[in-house]
């Protein structure tokens, strides 16, 4: 591929899914899936594969471990054609991983352990952004310890001002005090990606159109808040949507947020509007949940161009 536009940076996770089984099973208790996938995982990893597929090259930064799983995630993002030049080890901690069950008509279940993740700090990023870099994409902000919000801030401006777009997404685990992290980084920020479960930890309001006000308020360019099933809203400086969502056959959500995120920087990267973003970004969210894992269902650039000739996104100006 060619030399990366997209630096992918965050969480890196190895993911353990099942597909989705009837019921959960009893202690002591057998019950058979009929797939059961290692797979990549985390949202670093997962936009890198779903713009790899869209026939954007990127690279990724973030932690492993120095152990099997780790090695594989560096294999199959290879195999991609993802430039893993970013992809530390970790020498004291595990590669990231998470165990989804799917159960046939509820939401996924989750056992987490973050692992190398907890290494990842913001000097990692520095080498790897150059004059090339059109986006600089970081996903798991706020579940990602090791980062020092100042030094991360300082480096979103020094991108902003070589060129490159800054697109955010977050991951929160419970409630904290979010929102002095988020002021010193979102002046900085050109696109927030939040959903609307995280952006109600983080405001503690849950109307998603106040929501985005909020954060841009708080600096950010653009805000998408996306809503699952629901669709999204989007906030900007000139423009308010509401979108719908695509009807696609729903079999596991996981990544499906990630696969959002590319889409939309798939659209920055052709100089799309924020209408054509979003319509990119649902085409190719909704591509995920067709299959188990958080990225075989996905979209390639000529599905998903397709699938757009045919298909009309539901969307309302606000």
């Amino acid at each position: 591929m060619r030399a990366p536009e997209v630096v992918c940076a965050g969480v890196i996770v190895a993911d353990h899914v099942c597909a989705p089984i009837p019921r959960l099973p009893n202690p002591g208790e057998l019950i058979l899936a009929d797939d059961m996938l290692l797979t990549i995982g985390g949202c670093a990893a997962n936009v890198a594969v779903d713009l790899a597929k869209m026939r954007v090259p990127s690279i990724v930064v973030g932690r492993v471990g120095n152990d099997p799983f780790g090695t594989v995630i560096q294999r199959m993002l290879e195999q991609y054609g993802v430039d893993t030049r970013g992809i530390r080890l970790s020498h004291s901690r595990a590669t990231s991983q998470t165990m989804i069950i799917n159960v046939a008509g509820q939401d996924r279940r989750f056992i987490h352990i973050f692992g190398a993740n907890a290494d990842f700090k913001a000097d990692d990023l520095k080498e790897f952004i150059s004059p090339q870099t059109k986006v600089l994409y970081l996903g798991g902000y706020l579940l990602l310890p090791g980062l020092d919000d100042d030094a991360l801030a300082e480096i979103f401006r020094q991108a902003q001002l070589a060129g490159s777009k800054v697109v955010l997404d977050v991951v929160v685990s419970g409630p904290a005090d979010y929102l002095s992290r988020l002021r010193k980084v979102l002046p900085y920020v050109d696109v927030f990606l939040p959903n609307q479960d995280e952006a109600e930890v983080i405001l503690g309001e849950r109307e998603p159109l106040t929501q985005a006000e909020r954060f841009r308020q708080l600096g950010a360019r653009t805000v998408v808040i996306t809503m699952g099933g629901e669709g999204a809203v989007l906030v900007s400086d000139r423009e308010r949507y509401r979108a719908g969502v695509f009807a696609v056959p729903f079999v596991d959500g996981s990544g499906g947020g990630d696969a959002f995120d590319a889409g939309y920087i798939y659209g920055l990267l052709r100089g799309y509007g924020t209408r054509d973003c979003l319509k990119i970004a649902s085409a190719l969210g909704a591509s995920c949940v067709r299959a188990v894992g958080t990225t075989p269902g996905v979209f390639t650039e000529a599905e998903c161009l397709e699938f757009l000739r045919h298909h009309e996104l539901p969307l309302q100006p606000l």
